[in-house]
Parts: structure tokens; sequence; C-alpha cells
């Protein structure tokens, strides 16, 4: 059983998101509790191996002390030694099988682990609103993610295997050494331990310098990823130099990053070799002037020097490991403080699973605005009936594309209410709201996976033969057919194996088999030659029976024929009605319609598309 985790009333989570602690102190600990005894048992085998392998240096010493007691007849030597010799056997044998038998559970464990943590944070990342996505790199998400994982199993490896093979080493190295010569012992002991906490003090304050180099490669990642996504565009723009300085860019400034954190990295370990190899050779005079003046035995004098060069050796390498470990922590500091943020869009605790049956849309004094500076509805109120097809036509700018998104809750209004059959959205589950609506947008985006694969997104329990035949109600069947793999063929990373017309029927088929009470095209046929528009416009005109329909249109002419047009312009409604009575009232839309150049709007909007028709 998971420990909950305590986080501030003001951390907003999505119920369905994993209970991921904001500290990277508590997010390892979290996924730690959960292999917890795995853990043990690894600490348990690491104890040993350590503890075998500081022993080594203690049997030899009893081997040369019983060489040096020996009558000195080559045949009794072995009989002498026999207790010690085995000692050292068992020590050796010890030293292997647990250590080994630690790898081994590290190499079971790790992987594991590793892809618990990438679920969690996955799961996390997919409640995240529209807003943090798009203003964040894939890429860069994605590096967080497999950064954040690796991290965390790093920094328990680091700690097991290292960190507490250490200490053991340390506190059996001691006690040892005190057996042999409690002065040296003494004196070795202290001067670990100040070197180790010196270290470590020097350590956590490069931990601000390795969060700065983490984000700066996820960074790099993420332009990388942007810029290979975007590379056909680059080429067409004979912009493959700019891209390559756009990088360069990105990694001049990772550089100083990293190169902080290296330098800084660097002279801490300057200190501890300087340090530590003064020692060594101080501890080895020391020893022999003690042995040449007869304090010491041969035995001891071996042991006591063994065990003085490896705690000066582990305390140095464990001070370097500071280094890497608190890089680790940085790893995972940056995806915990970049991930596990709090979501934006959450269901309340009450939220229901509805179900539409009608799909009647209201406004009710709905205000929004993307950022306090600008508002883009004020005091919004209209009604969309069920069963009623209806067009969206404005500017660029007009509200038409927020209008959607705020039906599809991609952002909350900062007031205001948006009710489906009754319902206020915020009172349904997201997941349960975006069942019931259907979306093709202008620029459909297709997964890296099969044709096939693609449209059952829409009913992942649909047949291979209702696929097939959605395919063919969206005119998709016949150039599928042609492709050698088929139904099978992958489409490339966004569809990009694709034509735009082709992405497109492949959206309007998975659309076809989803089969939602709400559908909201944006453009949907724009990309299409009129041959197969006007086929397909058939097809749509079916699957739009008995369904709630909003249609956002730059084309007038695809609209025409609906039952109802609503013309914005600066984020209010300035007309409403069929299309034959808004020509006939020679207003916003009338003119919207005679500025049409090939069928499409123009991009520029006016100040005031409502005053500006009073001219006309």
């Amino acid at each position: 059983m998971t420990k909950k985790i305590k986080l501030s009333k003001s951390f907003q989570r999505a119920p369905n998101a994993p209970a991921l602690p904001n500290t990277p102190f508590q997010f390892i600990c979290y996924f730690v509790n959960q292999f917890r005894w795995w853990y043990v048992l690894m600490v348990i085998l690491e104890v040993i191996h350590a503890t075998c392998g500081i022993m080594l240096p203690y049997a030899i010493g009893e081997i040369i002390r019983s060489v040096t007691r020996s009558p000195g007849d080559s045949r009794q030597i072995f009989d002498t030694v026999s207790q010690p010799l085995m000692l050292f056997t068992a020590l050796s044998i010890g030293e292997v099988v647990f250590g080994r038998s630690a790898g081994l559970l590290q190499t079971i464990l790790h992987p594991i682990h590793r892809q618990q943590i990438v679920r969690s944070l996955y799961a996390y990342l997919q409640q995240h609103s529209h807003r943090y996505l798009s203003s964040s790199f894939a890429g860069a998400l994605a590096h967080r993610i497999s950064e954040t994982s690796l991290g965390v199993t790093q920094t328990m490896q680091m700690l097991i295997s290292e960190f507490m093979a250490v200490i053991i080493v340390y506190i059996v190295a001691t006690i040892l050494l005190y057996r042999a010569y409690p002065p040296l012992a003494a004196f070795v002991g202290l001067w670990a331990v100040l070197f180790i906490s010196i270290s470590f003090w020097l350590a956590t304050r490069c931990r601000i310098y390795s969060r700065k180099a983490a984000a700066a490669r996820s960074e790099t990642t993420g332009i990388i990823v942007d810029a290979v996504t975007n590379l056909t565009s680059s080429r067409l723009f004979a912009r493959l130099g700019f891209e390559r300085r756009y990088l360069n860019e990105q990694l001049r400034s990772e550089l100083k990053e990293v190169r902080k954190s290296n330098w800084y990295s660097e002279r801490i370990r300057w200190f501890q070799y300087i340090s530590s190899a003064i020692l060594k050779i101080g501890t080895l005079y020391y020893s022999l002037s003690l042995w040449s003046q007869g304090k010491i035995a041969t035995a001891d004098f071996v042991v006591a020097t063994s065990l003085s060069l490896l705690i000066i050796s582990e305390a140095r390498n464990l001070s370097k490991r500071f280094l890497e470990f608190f890089e680790h922590i940085g790893n995972v500091a940056n995806g915990v403080f970049t991930i596990v943020q709090p979501h934006e869009l959450i269901d309340r605790d009450n939220a229901i699973a509805h179900s539409v049956t009608q799909g009647r849309i209201e406004f009710r004094r709905v205000n929004f605005s993307y950022s306090p500076e600008k508002k883009v509805f004020d005091n919004l109120s209209i009604t969309i009936q069920a069963g009623e097809r209806v067009g969206l036509v404005g500017f660029s700018g007009s509200g038409k594309s927020s209008f959607v998104n705020l039906i599809l809750r991609l952002f909350d209004p900062q007031s205001g209410q948006i009710l489906i059959d009754g319902v206020e959205i915020r009172d349904m589950t997201q997941e349960a709201l975006h069942s019931q609506i259907s979306l093709i947008p202008q620029d459909p985006s297709l997964f890296h996976r099969t044709l096939l694969e693609n449209i059952r997104y829409g009913d992942l329990d649909a047949t291979d033969t209702e696929v097939i035949e959605a395919a063919r109600k969206a005119y998709a069947h016949d150039f599928i057919a042609q492709i050698k793999e088929g139904y099978d063929s992958l489409v490339g990373e966004r569809g990009v194996k694709l034509s735009g017309g082709q992405r497109q029927r492949i959206a309007i088929a998975r659309v076809i088999l989803k089969d939602a009470p709400i559908l909201i095209l944006d453009e949907a046929t724009s990309s299409l030659d009129s041959i197969t528009e006007k086929a397909i416009q058939d097809t749509l005109d079916l699957a739009m029976n008995g369904k709630t329909v909003i249609v956002v249109a730059h084309r007038l002419s695809t609209i025409s024929h609906l039952d109802r047009i609503l013309v914005f312009d600066q984020g209010r409604i300035v007309e409403d009605g069929t299309h034959a009575k808004l020509l006939a009232r020679r207003g916003a839309y009338y003119r919207l319609w005679k500025m049409q150049a090939g069928g499409f709007l123009p991009v520029e909007a006016s100040n005031n598309l409502e005053t500006s028709t009073k001219s006309i």
C-alpha cells in the first residue's frame, strides 16, 4: 500500500492523476516506498558484500602473523595458516556471491522501477491543460520524464552501492585499525569524517548548477525535436543554416551552464585529490616509522597501512560521488519542478460521467480572457438547440476558436456557465465531456501508428470491418488500398507520410467511427479537392443527422446550407440567423460574403465589423 502524500491546499491536482509529491526528496521516497522490500534485501546484500571486502586486509594480516610465528618448516606452513587462509577464502567467495547477488537484484529491479516512474509522470502530464502543453516543448517534457526516472534509480544505486558500502567500510576498517594501533585509527578516522563533511557541504552548493545544466539539456532536446519535426519546412524555406545557428545559440547557453557546473565540480575534486594524496603519503611514512621503532609488528604494519590507505581512498571516492549524486538529484528536481505542477483544469469532486442525449449547448453570461490585459468574451450568452447545425464566421481573432475551445473545456471561463443538456460542463468529468464531442480540426494530427490504429482511435472496440466501412464513407479506402501495406501502413510522425487531404479523410473516418452526439468541424474539408469535398460533404451530411453540429468556416459557401450562422466580431456575436436572412439584412455577414476572394475570407480584420457595415 502506497503512503499518502500531503500536499499544500493550494496545490490543485486532477483526481485521475497519481498523487505525486512536488519536492525531489519526497518524490524519491514515494517511489522507493513502492519497492521497499526489494531495496531492504539489496541493502542486506550490500552490507554483507562490503563487510566481506573490508575484512580481507584483516585476513591477510592474520595469514602474515601465522607465517611469522611458524617454526619455519615449509611442510607445516599450510597447517599453521589453515584457519586464516580459510577465512580469506570464505571472505573472497562471500564478496563475489553477495556483491553479484546485489548486482543481479539491481538488474531486475531498476528497469521495473524506472518504468513505474515513467508511467506515473506520463499519467500526471496527461492531466495538464492545453495552455501548459502548448507552452512547453514536447521533446523537453519527454526528456524530463526520462531523466527524472533515470535520476531516481541512479540516486538509489549510489546510496546503496556507493554511500552505504563506504560507510560500512569506514566503520569496520576504523575498528580493525584501532585494534592494530589506536592513535593512527583516531587520526585517520577523524580526518575521514572532516574530509567527507567538507566535501558534502561543497557538493550541496553544486545542486543549483546541476539543476540549471539539466534544464539547459532538456531545452536543447526540445529544440532539436521541434526542428526535426519541422525539417521539411526548414528545407522549403531555405532555412537549414538558420536552424543550425538557432541550435548553436542554445548549445552555447547549454555549454555555459554545463561549464559552470563542471568547473565547480572540478575545483572540489582538486581539493579532494590533493588532501587525500598528502594524507596517504603521510600515513605511509608514519606507519613505517612506527614499524622501524618496533611499536607495531610486521602483520600490524601491513594491516594498519592497508586499512589506512583504504579508508582514505574510500573517503575520497565517496566525496567524489557526492558530485554525481547531486547531479542525479538535480535531474530529478528538474523533472519534478517542471511536470509535478498544479493542474489548471480539474474535475470537481462531485463531477459526473454525464451522457449527452440531445446536445443542447448554452452559454450563460460567459466572461473569458486568455490574459487580464485583453478580454475575449464579455457577458456572452447564446443557445444552440439540440440537433441544430450552426456555422461560426468572422475574421481571424474574432472569437470563433475561443468559442469552440470553451465548449471542449480546453479553458475555463473566468465567470458564467457553459451547459450541455442543462448540465454545466464543469460538473461533468472531462473524459465524459470529450467522449460526447467529435472534432475534425483544420490540420489533423495523427499518431505514428498504422492507418488501422489511427482510424480505430475513434472507437477502440470497433472491428476491422467497421474501421474499413468508416474509411469508405470518408473516401479514404481507395487511397489506402493503393498503399503497399494497406491499413497496416505506418503514417509517420503526426501523419507526415500522408498528404493534407489524406490526413483529413482519416480524421473524418475516425469521427464517423466515434459517432458522438456533438460534432465540431474546423474547416474540415479545406484540404480536399473540390470533387472529393463534394463527395465527402454528402458523407458529412449523413454524419450530421441527429447531431448538434458546429462548423467553423472561412469559406462561407460551405456553411450556407446550415440552419443558423453566428457572426463573430471582437468577441461579440453581432449577427445571428440563416444564410438567406443575414444576406437580406445587408449587415456584417453580407459584407463578409461580398469581401470573399476565391471563396475565403481575407485574413486582416477590420477594427469593428459591425460599424463598418453601416456604410454598405
